[in-house]
């Protein structure tokens, strides 16, 4: 898919990414990763810091919920990490809502791996034209309210992303 492609001409489920991370700026790195593809198969897993990877935000902690000692017990390797995204996103294109964050905290896993990505990053609101764009936010509450998801991690909100992005391509157009 391209940068201007539109909901239409995109699956109607595609695949979504979300990223959990330390906190936001300078510094700050993925502490989960969440993804669900165009079938609904969801994947997400805990990423172990590296060893430079210092800096922690406890707001940042109290969104997602994710202790610095849960990361350190239950993370998996950056490099193992990584080669899961790379098998299960092999040459897809996935989309997500904070593509700026995203796409650094992405590289920072690759570099962190050696590896290079296999899949394409973009930003989910490329998909949307500007009517079904203005029903974003109410249609995603909906949407997380429906689906109940009750923790605020990566693959949850990876999920409530794409049935967001599903119904709204079931409205006509504006």
């Amino acid at each position: 898919m391209y940068a201007d492609a539109t909901l239409e001409e995109a699956t109607l489920a595609p695949a979504v990414i979300d990223i959990e991370a330390s906190g936001f700026g300078r510094g700050s790195y993925p502490i989960e990763v969440g993804l669900v593809l165009p079938d609904g198969d969801a994947w997400c897993s805990l990423i172990r810091p590296e060893p430079g990877w210092l800096h922690w935000d406890p707001s940042a902690e109290q969104v997602h919920g994710i202790t610095q000692e849960a990361l350190l017990r239950h993370g998996r390797p950056c490099r193992e990490v990584a080669e899961q995204l790379n098998r299960r996103l092999r040459g897809l294109t996935v989309y997500t809502d904070g593509w700026a964050h995203d796409y650094s905290w992405i590289g920072r896993l690759y570099e962190a791996a050696d590896l290079l990505p296999s899949f394409r990053l973009d930003n989910l609101f490329v998909l949307l034209d500007e009517a079904r764009l203005a029903h974003w936010d109410a249609t995603r509450q909906q949407v997380a309210q429906r689906l109940q998801l009750r923790r605020h991690r990566a693959s949850a909100d990876a999920r409530v992303l794409q049935e967001t992005l599903r119904q709204l391509s079931q409205q006509p157009r504006l």
